[in-house]
């Protein structure tokens, strides 16, 4: 349930995570989950064609002009909600720029994205399986679904997202000094999600298993393999 703090803002819980008030209703879950596959839809995909420059930035009026015509039902739908929706999304999916909003990472359009290319890991990771293990560390990693390639900042961030492909992942190792070094720009998406145009087999090694204590608050579940609407 997403609802409104008058002092700390928006929030997806029943009471405020800070000061326990119960905050004005702003969605439902079901609207949340509507509202979020609409919006990787067209920010994501490019669906409905809305106008988008070349950081992927959509006029959210647009996104509530249509998310009407399409849905009867959303007539209560303002820019509001989606600023909710960036706001208080757990894996920063979304970033805001004034009246325009834009998905960070997951884009499967060609698009001139920028994101802080500062304190990359020295390490990032990639899920694949064991038909596509031997092909990749020695023809290197290139972009499948997505227009950029996904890289995740953990081990097990990389397990999480690949266990939506397949039972056992296997986890490639991406040595990020070298491929920076060697002119590859990798750019910080979200918490747990990174982007490159691709990585040269010389910098990917298959990675250990790594028995990590991180703290779930610090490190949420990237989603960078999923196929969402």
């Amino acid at each position: 349930m997403m609802r409104e703090c008058e002092e700390h803002g928006y929030f997806r819980d029943e009471y405020c995570p800070i000061c326990g008030e119960e905050g004005k209703f702003i969605m439902s879950d079901f609207e949340v989950e509507k509202l979020g596959r609409a919006m990787a839809g067209m920010l994501r995909h490019a669906k409905y064609n809305l106008e988008m420059d070349e950081q992927g930035f959509v006029d959210m009026r647009d996104i509530v002009a249509i998310m009407k015509a399409k849905n009867p039902r959303m007539k209560w739908l303002r820019t509001h909600h989606i600023e909710a929706m960036a706001e208080t999304d757990p894996k920063g999916r979304y970033q805001i720029s004034g009246s325009d909003v834009r998905a960070t990472y997951g884009h499967t359009i060609e698009l001139s994205l920028r994101h802080p290319i500062d304190d990359i890991p020295e390490v990032l990771y990639y899920p694949t399986t064991e038909d596509e293990r031997d092909e990749i560390l020695n023809e290197g990693l290139f972009p499948t679904d997505r227009a950029m390639v996904h890289l995740s900042r953990s081990y097990r961030d990389a397990m999480k997202a690949g266990a939506v492909r397949a039972d056992d992942p296997v986890i490639l190792a991406i040595d990020t000094v070298g491929c920076i070094d060697a002119g590859i720009e990798i750019g910080r998406a979200a918490k747990t999600v990174f982007l490159c145009d691709q990585v040269p087999s010389e910098f990917l090694y298959l990675a250990e298993d790594e028995d990590e204590d991180e703290d779930d608050e610090d490190y949420e579940e990237d989603d960078s393999s999923e196929n969402e609407e």
